[in-house]
């Protein structure tokens, strides 16, 4: 059983934001270990239905009654300081703590806090171990940052010392955090309106892998450079995987996929044929994650059958290549969380191994800041695509100081002689694709934002 004895102090918690994907998850871990909680969310979500279900009171809009009683303030990083339930902790003299620096409490309950980072594909792989972990009758405790069909919800309260959690370098908040274990799964250009540039990005890494103790293990990707020259930033004991890298302790060859862009492969370990893994996620990205997943399991002596057989059942997190259902029964949806370049060139990839007739995308560019400093590569990277349609920007947490549109987007493009259209009305959006779907095409709904609202519209 974890050591809450640290958390002891707050008795009653209350949590502003609780609707967010970590927040709802550390509602339901506290709620668990038997602490009185209460929250508060701009907006009513499927997470909040769950956690009210559990018996955890929740408010849309504001409850300073719930403020007077608590012990502590849990805030997402969304939350201004001039928040009104955050103004009333402040005037009773309520400690107010954001969910990163909190989670790092967490983190330290627990013996062994495995952290899986990187710029893309953290979810799947937390996915992948969790899956593995719990296969393999360890009881851990999850954080994931996407439904999983598995857990039914993105978190699980288990009784031992394993905590995975999935932790994202944002405002560099996993160096808050306590790891036993960590994986990195590549580095690239992201958050570029907290990181500036990539140089900041991988000092944040360096920071991130020098919290590891002397005992711990760091899983590297082999393919990627930055990655790999974080080995010398530790003590710890280093295992790196590869798939064009050879020179790695983990390794595949021989890989195939099937119709659905689904991966078998041989797996080596320390130039040992360890076994053939089998995959139902597409794209070659995923067999990388696999490797990951494979990688820090080994490590932790599961069992290959047990990593065998979790993989080939994990069908993928929830808007990661997810199947929606079909248009008029010829043309079938995928929706995507994918909203940087590399995600969207990993989609495109997937698309190669499967079969059909032209492809389609629906992309909503996340954030004005990604879309200004990275406007050239998502221009390079949806050009993969047959068809493309691009919505506006999703505004997120910003405002647009950038002076940039979808507009700029669709002329990049047709700067690159790919027709694409610019069709900000959801309705219409919907009608122009079923109108011109022709049978056997793929159509995938593409970003972090309010696109995943598109699946459901263009499939009923």
């Amino acid at each position: 059983m974890p050591n809450i004895n640290n958390l002891k102090k707050y008795k009653n918690i209350h949590m502003i934001g609780i609707g967010g994907v970590s927040m709802s998850g550390i509602a339901e871990i506290l709620h668990n270990w038997g602490f009185h909680i209460t929250g508060s969310d701009l907006t009513n979500s499927e997470s909040i239905n769950i956690l009210k279900k559990r018996g955890i009171q929740v408010t849309i809009g504001h409850n300073i009654e719930n403020i007077k009683k608590a012990d502590v303030v849990v805030y997402s990083a969304a939350i201004k300081q001039d928040d009104p339930e955050m103004l009333e902790a402040k005037a009773n003299n309520i400690p107010t703590i954001e969910r990163a620096d909190f989670l790092g409490e967490l983190t330290r309950c627990f013996k062994d806090t495995i952290c899986i980072s990187g710029t893309h594909g953290k979810t799947t792989t937390t996915s992948m171990v969790s899956l593995c972990f719990i296969k393999a009758l360890t009881d851990p405790s999850i954080q994931v940052g996407a439904y999983l069909k598995q857990l039914d919800g993105n978190y699980r309260v288990g009784n031992s010392e394993h905590f995975i959690i999935e932790a994202c370098e944002y405002v560099e908040s996993f160096l808050k955090f306590s790891p036993k274990a960590e994986i990195i799964l590549n580095i690239d250009n992201d958050h570029l309106d907290y990181f500036k540039n990539l140089e900041n990005i991988k000092n944040a890494f360096i920071k991130y892998v020098k919290l590891l103790p002397n005992d711990g293990i760091l899983v590297l990707n082999g393919d990627d450079i930055n990655c790999l020259d974080l080995s010398k930033e530790t003590n710890a004991k280093i295992i790196t995987y590869g798939i064009s890298n050879k020179d790695v302790d983990v390794y595949c060859t021989n890989i195939k996929f099937n119709d659905d862009g689904f991966a078998k492969f041989d797996v080596y370990y320390h130039n040992q044929f360890l076994d053939t893994f089998r995959l139902s996620v597409p794209g070659k990205h995923n067999i990388s994650n696999a490797l990951a997943c494979i990688s820090i399991c080994i490590e932790y002596n599961l069992s290959l059958d047990i990593i065998k057989s979790a993989l080939l059942e994990f069908t993928g997190a929830h808007r990661r290549f997810e199947y929606k259902g079909k248009i008029n029964e010829i043309a079938s949806v995928y929706d995507d969380y994918g909203h940087h370049p590399t995600e969207i060139i990993a989609t495109a990839k997937s698309l190669i191994n499967k079969k059909y007739n032209q492809s389609w995308v629906i992309f909503q560019p996340h954030t004005y800041s990604r879309t200004k400093n990275l406007l050239d590569d998502f221009a390079n990277s949806l050009i993969n695509f047959d068809n493309v349609i691009v919505l506006d920007i999703y505004a997120a947490r910003e405002t647009n100081t950038y002076n940039i549109s979808s507009e700029d987007l669709i002329a990049k493009l047709n700067s690159l002689g790919k027709e694409a259209l610019y069709i900000p009305d959801f309705d219409e959006c919907v009608n122009y694709v079923k109108k011109h779907v022709k049978e056997n095409d793929i159509v995938l709904t593409l970003g972090a934002g309010t696109v995943t609202n598109l699946g459901p519209m263009l499939t009923n």
